[in-house]
Protein backbone atom coordinates (compact mmCIF):
# COMPACT_ATOMS: atom_id res chain seq x y z
CA UNK A 1 0.00 0.00 0.00
CA UNK A 2 1.61 3.23 -1.19
CA UNK A 3 2.32 5.16 2.43
CA UNK A 4 0.78 8.67 0.01
CA UNK A 5 -2.52 7.45 -0.24
CA UNK A 6 -5.54 7.24 1.80
CA UNK A 7 -7.07 3.97 2.88
CA UNK A 8 -10.69 4.08 2.23
CA UNK A 9 -13.86 1.71 2.35
CA UNK A 10 -16.73 2.35 0.97
CA UNK A 11 -19.86 1.57 2.38
CA UNK A 12 -23.16 1.93 -0.05
CA UNK A 13 -26.39 1.30 -0.62
CA UNK A 14 -25.45 1.59 -4.22
CA UNK A 15 -27.93 3.36 -5.89
CA UNK A 16 -27.01 6.12 -9.00
CA UNK A 17 -25.71 9.38 -7.12
CA UNK A 18 -23.79 6.15 -5.07
CA UNK A 19 -22.18 5.08 -8.52
CA UNK A 20 -21.15 8.61 -9.28
CA UNK A 21 -19.77 8.31 -5.94
CA UNK A 22 -17.84 5.47 -5.76
CA UNK A 23 -16.19 6.60 -9.96
CA UNK A 24 -15.43 9.92 -7.76
CA UNK A 25 -12.89 7.80 -5.31
CA UNK A 26 -11.77 5.24 -7.90
CA UNK A 27 -10.26 8.05 -9.90
CA UNK A 28 -8.96 9.99 -7.26
CA UNK A 29 -5.15 9.41 -6.88
CA UNK A 30 -4.79 10.21 -3.56
CA UNK A 31 -7.07 7.49 -2.29
CA UNK A 32 -6.56 3.13 -2.11
CA UNK A 33 -9.97 1.95 -2.26
CA UNK A 34 -9.72 -1.58 0.14
CA UNK A 35 -13.60 -2.57 -0.78
CA UNK A 36 -17.05 -1.63 -1.00
CA UNK A 37 -19.41 -2.68 1.74
CA UNK A 38 -23.07 -2.94 0.33
CA UNK A 39 -26.61 -2.70 2.37
CA UNK A 40 -30.22 -2.50 1.77
CA UNK A 41 -31.17 1.33 0.80
CA UNK A 42 -31.59 2.77 -2.59
CA UNK A 43 -32.72 -1.09 -3.60
CA UNK A 44 -32.52 -4.87 -1.66
CA UNK A 45 -29.21 -5.71 -0.49
CA UNK A 46 -29.29 -8.06 -3.68
CA UNK A 47 -29.81 -5.18 -6.21
CA UNK A 48 -27.05 -2.90 -4.70
CA UNK A 49 -24.65 -6.00 -4.31
CA UNK A 50 -25.08 -7.03 -8.37
CA UNK A 51 -24.64 -2.72 -8.88
CA UNK A 52 -21.69 -2.67 -6.77
CA UNK A 53 -20.26 -6.02 -8.76
CA UNK A 54 -21.22 -4.67 -11.88
CA UNK A 55 -19.14 -1.09 -12.04
CA UNK A 56 -15.90 -2.85 -10.30
CA UNK A 57 -16.45 -5.41 -13.41
CA UNK A 58 -16.90 -2.46 -15.75
CA UNK A 59 -14.48 -0.11 -14.67
CA UNK A 60 -11.78 -2.60 -13.87
CA UNK A 61 -11.86 -1.74 -9.92
CA UNK A 62 -9.43 -4.12 -8.33
CA UNK A 63 -11.47 -3.82 -5.05
CA UNK A 64 -13.49 -6.80 -3.46
CA UNK A 65 -17.40 -6.25 -2.33
CA UNK A 66 -18.85 -7.33 0.92
CA UNK A 67 -22.62 -8.35 0.81
CA UNK A 68 -23.79 -6.41 4.22
CA UNK A 69 -27.02 -5.82 6.06
CA UNK A 70 -30.47 -6.39 4.50
CA UNK A 71 -32.68 -5.49 7.19
CA UNK A 72 -32.33 -2.48 9.58
CA UNK A 73 -31.54 -2.57 13.37
CA UNK A 74 -34.89 -1.49 14.12
CA UNK A 75 -37.63 0.25 12.93
CA UNK A 76 -37.00 2.54 9.72
CA UNK A 77 -39.35 5.26 8.18
CA UNK A 78 -41.36 3.26 5.27
CA UNK A 79 -41.07 -0.06 3.81
CA UNK A 80 -39.67 -0.96 0.57
CA UNK A 81 -37.40 0.66 -2.03
CA UNK A 82 -37.27 4.06 -3.59
CA UNK A 83 -37.63 2.75 -7.64
CA UNK A 84 -39.29 6.05 -8.03
CA UNK A 85 -36.02 7.98 -7.67
CA UNK A 86 -33.12 4.99 -8.72
CA UNK A 87 -35.22 3.22 -10.65
CA UNK A 88 -36.42 -0.74 -9.83
CA UNK A 89 -32.56 -1.90 -10.23
CA UNK A 90 -30.86 0.98 -8.40
CA UNK A 91 -29.21 1.90 -11.23
CA UNK A 92 -31.96 4.29 -13.40
CA UNK A 93 -32.98 0.77 -15.11
CA UNK A 94 -29.52 1.23 -16.80
CA UNK A 95 -29.21 -3.13 -17.43
CA UNK A 96 -25.44 -3.64 -17.13
CA UNK A 97 -26.41 -7.80 -16.92
CA UNK A 98 -25.40 -9.91 -14.64
CA UNK A 99 -21.76 -9.46 -13.32
CA UNK A 100 -19.39 -12.59 -13.39
CA UNK A 101 -17.84 -11.47 -10.73
CA UNK A 102 -18.96 -12.61 -7.08
CA UNK A 103 -19.09 -10.66 -3.72
CA UNK A 104 -16.67 -12.12 -1.21
CA UNK A 105 -17.71 -14.71 1.49
CA UNK A 106 -17.13 -12.61 4.41
CA UNK A 107 -19.96 -10.03 5.30
CA UNK A 108 -19.80 -6.07 5.59
CA UNK A 109 -19.29 -6.12 9.14
CA UNK A 110 -16.22 -8.38 9.41
CA UNK A 111 -14.67 -6.60 6.43
CA UNK A 112 -14.97 -3.32 8.30
CA UNK A 113 -13.48 -4.79 11.10
CA UNK A 114 -10.40 -6.83 9.58
CA UNK A 115 -9.58 -3.54 7.10
CA UNK A 116 -9.37 -1.50 10.45
CA UNK A 117 -6.92 -4.13 11.79
CA UNK A 118 -4.53 -4.45 8.27
CA UNK A 119 -4.26 -0.61 8.17
CA UNK A 120 -3.13 -0.89 11.17
CA UNK A 121 -0.51 -3.22 11.02
CA UNK A 122 0.79 -1.31 8.25
CA UNK A 123 0.77 1.69 10.26
CA UNK A 124 -2.24 3.66 8.85
CA UNK A 125 -5.22 4.40 10.06
CA UNK A 126 -8.93 4.02 7.73
CA UNK A 127 -11.47 5.95 6.45
CA UNK A 128 -15.24 4.96 5.72
CA UNK A 129 -16.76 7.34 3.31
CA UNK A 130 -20.48 5.96 4.14
CA UNK A 131 -23.25 6.45 1.56
CA UNK A 132 -26.17 4.89 2.79
CA UNK A 133 -27.64 4.26 5.98
CA UNK A 134 -25.12 3.22 8.95
CA UNK A 135 -26.15 -0.70 9.19
CA UNK A 136 -23.06 -2.41 8.69
CA UNK A 137 -20.91 -0.08 10.72
CA UNK A 138 -23.02 -0.47 13.64
CA UNK A 139 -22.76 -3.72 13.36
CA UNK A 140 -18.96 -3.63 12.87
CA UNK A 141 -19.00 -1.51 16.63
CA UNK A 142 -20.86 -4.76 17.79
CA UNK A 143 -18.53 -6.93 16.48
CA UNK A 144 -15.33 -4.94 17.85
CA UNK A 145 -15.70 -1.87 19.46
CA UNK A 146 -12.01 -1.37 19.73
CA UNK A 147 -12.03 -0.74 15.91
CA UNK A 148 -12.66 3.32 17.05
CA UNK A 149 -9.55 4.04 17.49
CA UNK A 150 -8.12 2.31 14.13
CA UNK A 151 -10.73 4.40 12.01
CA UNK A 152 -9.48 7.71 11.61
CA UNK A 153 -13.27 9.15 10.38
CA UNK A 154 -16.25 8.01 9.14
CA UNK A 155 -17.76 10.63 6.78
CA UNK A 156 -21.24 10.42 6.39
CA UNK A 157 -23.65 11.25 3.80
CA UNK A 158 -26.46 11.71 5.44
CA UNK A 159 -29.07 13.89 7.39
CA UNK A 160 -30.50 17.47 7.72
CA UNK A 161 -30.45 20.24 10.25
CA UNK A 162 -32.24 23.22 8.37
CA UNK A 163 -28.89 25.60 7.18
CA UNK A 164 -29.40 26.49 4.69
CA UNK A 165 -32.93 26.23 4.46
CA UNK A 166 -32.89 22.61 3.65
CA UNK A 167 -34.73 19.88 5.46
CA UNK A 168 -35.93 16.23 5.52
CA UNK A 169 -36.31 14.58 2.16
CA UNK A 170 -38.71 11.39 3.43
CA UNK A 171 -40.30 13.66 6.31
CA UNK A 172 -40.29 17.44 6.67
CA UNK A 173 -37.19 16.57 9.42
CA UNK A 174 -35.51 13.01 8.06
CA UNK A 175 -33.23 12.14 5.13
CA UNK A 176 -33.13 9.09 3.75
CA UNK A 177 -30.23 7.62 4.35
CA UNK A 178 -30.32 7.97 8.23
CA UNK A 179 -34.13 7.47 8.14
CA UNK A 180 -33.30 4.04 6.53
CA UNK A 181 -32.09 2.79 10.59
CA UNK A 182 -32.48 5.58 12.44
CA UNK A 183 -30.77 3.63 15.49
CA UNK A 184 -27.65 2.50 13.54
CA UNK A 185 -26.71 6.47 13.40
CA UNK A 186 -27.59 7.02 16.72
CA UNK A 187 -24.96 4.55 17.53
CA UNK A 188 -22.45 5.46 15.25
CA UNK A 189 -22.63 9.01 16.14
CA UNK A 190 -22.98 8.55 19.64
CA UNK A 191 -20.11 6.29 19.73
CA UNK A 192 -16.61 7.38 19.79
CA UNK A 193 -16.10 7.44 16.36
CA UNK A 194 -14.91 10.56 14.18
CA UNK A 195 -17.95 11.75 12.60
CA UNK A 196 -18.32 13.70 10.06
CA UNK A 197 -21.71 14.55 8.63
CA UNK A 198 -22.47 15.46 5.50
CA UNK A 199 -26.29 16.49 4.90
CA UNK A 200 -28.95 17.99 2.65
CA UNK A 201 -27.93 21.42 4.65
CA UNK A 202 -24.53 21.22 2.27
CA UNK A 203 -25.74 18.15 -0.48
CA UNK A 204 -28.66 20.31 -1.88
CA UNK A 205 -26.27 23.10 -2.62
CA UNK A 206 -24.41 21.66 -5.25
CA UNK A 207 -26.08 21.11 -8.27
CA UNK A 208 -25.57 19.21 -11.72
CA UNK A 209 -27.69 20.09 -15.09
CA UNK A 210 -27.60 18.34 -17.92
CA UNK A 211 -24.57 20.71 -19.44
CA UNK A 212 -22.60 19.72 -16.51
CA UNK A 213 -23.01 15.20 -17.36
CA UNK A 214 -22.17 16.64 -21.23
CA UNK A 215 -19.17 17.70 -20.22
CA UNK A 216 -18.45 14.81 -18.30
CA UNK A 217 -18.98 12.62 -21.65
CA UNK A 218 -16.72 14.78 -23.21
CA UNK A 219 -14.07 14.88 -20.24
CA UNK A 220 -14.20 11.11 -18.67
CA UNK A 221 -15.02 9.24 -21.81
CA UNK A 222 -16.71 5.82 -21.24
CA UNK A 223 -17.08 6.80 -17.09
CA UNK A 224 -19.19 9.98 -18.24
CA UNK A 225 -21.65 8.02 -20.65
CA UNK A 226 -21.90 5.96 -17.88
CA UNK A 227 -22.98 8.46 -15.64
CA UNK A 228 -24.96 10.47 -18.07
CA UNK A 229 -26.94 7.63 -18.57
CA UNK A 230 -27.74 6.37 -15.02
CA UNK A 231 -28.41 10.09 -14.48
CA UNK A 232 -31.46 10.50 -16.94
CA UNK A 233 -33.93 8.59 -14.55
CA UNK A 234 -32.63 10.75 -11.53
CA UNK A 235 -32.66 14.49 -13.68
CA UNK A 236 -36.38 13.37 -14.40
CA UNK A 237 -37.26 12.33 -10.55
CA UNK A 238 -36.19 16.06 -9.48
CA UNK A 239 -38.17 17.50 -12.69
CA UNK A 240 -40.99 16.22 -11.21
CA UNK A 241 -40.49 18.15 -7.61
CA UNK A 242 -38.95 21.40 -9.06
CA UNK A 243 -39.47 21.38 -12.90
CA UNK A 244 -36.20 21.48 -13.31
CA UNK A 245 -34.03 19.14 -14.87
CA UNK A 246 -31.16 19.52 -12.39
CA UNK A 247 -30.17 17.44 -9.03
CA UNK A 248 -28.12 17.68 -5.86
CA UNK A 249 -24.59 15.81 -6.00
CA UNK A 250 -25.57 14.30 -2.72
CA UNK A 251 -23.25 11.20 -2.47
CA UNK A 252 -20.14 12.84 -4.03
CA UNK A 253 -20.03 15.36 -1.50
CA UNK A 254 -19.06 12.91 0.93
CA UNK A 255 -15.87 12.03 -0.91
CA UNK A 256 -15.33 15.71 -1.78
CA UNK A 257 -14.92 16.10 1.58
CA UNK A 258 -12.70 13.23 2.02
CA UNK A 259 -10.32 14.97 -0.82
CA UNK A 260 -10.44 18.46 0.12
CA UNK A 261 -12.09 18.89 3.58
CA UNK A 262 -11.51 22.83 3.10
CA UNK A 263 -14.37 23.12 0.70
CA UNK A 264 -16.51 22.97 3.82
CA UNK A 265 -17.29 24.80 6.65
CA UNK A 266 -18.46 22.94 9.89
CA UNK A 267 -19.30 23.02 12.85
CA UNK A 268 -18.67 20.44 15.86
CA UNK A 269 -21.69 19.19 17.94
CA UNK A 270 -23.06 16.23 19.40
CA UNK A 271 -25.32 14.50 17.32
CA UNK A 272 -28.61 12.33 18.42
CA UNK A 273 -30.92 10.58 15.63
CA UNK A 274 -34.90 10.33 16.90
CA UNK A 275 -35.60 6.77 17.08
CA UNK A 276 -39.06 6.40 16.63
CA UNK A 277 -42.28 8.71 16.42
CA UNK A 278 -43.20 11.39 14.11
CA UNK A 279 -40.16 12.63 13.83
CA UNK A 280 -37.85 9.29 13.24
CA UNK A 281 -35.10 9.46 11.79
CA UNK A 282 -34.68 13.29 12.47
CA UNK A 283 -30.84 14.14 13.67
CA UNK A 284 -30.85 16.53 16.04
CA UNK A 285 -27.69 18.56 17.05
CA UNK A 286 -26.69 19.65 20.70
CA UNK A 287 -23.85 22.27 21.71
CA UNK A 288 -21.33 21.23 23.97
CA UNK A 289 -21.79 24.61 26.90
CA UNK A 290 -25.48 24.29 27.33
CA UNK A 291 -26.74 21.67 30.23
CA UNK A 292 -30.22 20.09 29.77
CA UNK A 293 -32.87 18.15 31.53
CA UNK A 294 -32.65 15.45 29.30
CA UNK A 295 -30.00 13.16 30.19
CA UNK A 296 -29.96 11.63 26.49
CA UNK A 297 -27.05 14.06 25.84
CA UNK A 298 -25.00 13.38 28.15
CA UNK A 299 -21.04 11.88 27.61
CA UNK A 300 -21.84 11.91 23.49
CA UNK A 301 -19.39 12.80 21.61
CA UNK A 302 -18.60 16.11 18.74
CA UNK A 303 -19.66 15.29 15.27
CA UNK A 304 -18.17 17.24 12.69
CA UNK A 305 -21.09 18.71 10.79
CA UNK A 306 -20.96 20.44 7.36
CA UNK A 307 -22.85 23.67 7.37
CA UNK A 308 -21.78 25.26 4.08
CA UNK A 309 -20.19 24.49 0.90
CA UNK A 310 -17.99 25.95 -1.82
CA UNK A 311 -20.28 24.26 -4.54
CA UNK A 312 -18.42 25.46 -8.00
CA UNK A 313 -15.09 24.34 -6.04
CA UNK A 314 -16.67 20.76 -5.46
CA UNK A 315 -18.25 20.79 -9.04
CA UNK A 316 -14.66 21.51 -10.98
CA UNK A 317 -12.85 18.93 -8.30
CA UNK A 318 -15.74 16.37 -9.65
CA UNK A 319 -14.94 16.93 -13.27
CA UNK A 320 -10.89 16.99 -12.73
CA UNK A 321 -11.01 14.12 -10.73
CA UNK A 322 -13.22 12.47 -13.45
CA UNK A 323 -11.35 13.61 -16.11
CA UNK A 324 -8.49 11.51 -15.35
CA UNK A 325 -10.67 8.60 -16.83
CA UNK A 326 -10.83 9.89 -20.05
CA UNK A 327 -7.23 10.59 -20.14
CA UNK A 328 -6.26 6.63 -19.03
CA UNK A 329 -8.22 6.11 -22.03
CA UNK A 330 -6.73 8.13 -24.78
Amino acid sequence: MKSNTRSVLFDTDIGIDDAMALLFLHYAPEIQLLGITTRFGNASVEDTTRNALNVVEHFKLKVPVFRGAARPLAARLGEGFPAHVHGNNGLGDVDLGEPSLKYETMNAAQAIVDNSALCREQGKRLSIVAVGGLTNIAHALALDGLIIKDIEEVIVMGGAFGYNGHRGNVSPVAEANIASDPLAADIVFSSDLTTTIVGLDVTHEVTVDEAFLELLVKQAGEAGQFIRDIMRFYLEFYFGINQRRECPLHDSCAVAYLLQPDLFSTIKNPVRVVTEGIAIGQTIHSDDIRRFVSKEWENIPNSNVCIGVDADAVLKLYQATLARAGSSCS
